[in-house]
């Protein structure tokens, strides 16, 4: 098993190249790091996780242990097969963009989830022509009874973990979320590096 560990820097991206049956543990090493998620298929990048087929076929609008992530063709593509925190994961708010942070105020040049995606499949010499909606793991995002929704600091402590498994071969793509105007990334509004794994066998052990 190789367990050469990758760090994705904070307020950066990384794709990470996966094939079917291979597992991805995704570290949340400081505890308070929301990681946009994204997966791409392997033979066509037209076909990407999608947010409306996840919800539809989990009945649900948060992601968490033994749900899995579909495609654009409702195909699964990743399972979560470990979550040692056990929370729920969002999958109702956008990846952050550069007008994003034109609405918070920024005046000068913010990174972004949005670049993020597409300069990290650009180092790997792919691109998909537009954004995919992302799961964000971690994201502390409670529903309200009457829709209204809240941005929250992660519920996740340092070391917290989850385990994804390829359904199909894929690109994983990660975001370390650059939003440092919002507590959506910890009270202190820093964003940080988390750690990933890539593994041929699911080691129940390091998942704890």
């Amino acid at each position: 098993m190789d367990l050469d560990t990758k760090t994705v820097a904070a307020s950066h991206g990384r794709a990470f190249p996966m094939k079917a049956g291979q597992y991805a543990r995704i570290v949340n090493t400081h505890g308070n790091q929301v990681v946009d998620t994204w997966a791409v298929a392997e033979n066509d990048v037209t076909e990407t996780a999608a947010m409306d087929h996840t919800r539809s076929v989990n009945s649900n609008i948060f992601l968490t242990q033994g749900m899995r992530i579909m495609s654009s063709r409702r195909r699964p593509m990743l399972t979560m097969v470990a979550d040692s925190g056990g929370v729920r994961h969002d999958t109702l708010l956008c990846p952050c963009s550069r007008e994003l942070y034109e609405q918070l105020g920024c005046t000068e040049p913010h990174r972004s989830c949005t670049d993020n995606f597409h300069e990290a499949l650009a180092e790997l010499d792919l691109a998909v022509p537009f954004t995919p909606a992302s799961l964000n793991l971690f994201m502390n995002v409670p529903v309200e009874a009457d829709g209204t929704v809240d941005r929250l600091p992660p519920a996740t402590t340092a070391g917290d973990m989850v385990v994804l498994r390829a359904e199909m071969d894929l690109t994983l793509v990660l975001s370390a979320c650059p939003q440092d105007l919002t507590p959506i990334n910890g009270a202190a509004r820093t964003p940080k590096d988390v750690a990933v794994v890539i593994t041929d066998a699911y080691d129940e052990e390091h998942a704890r």
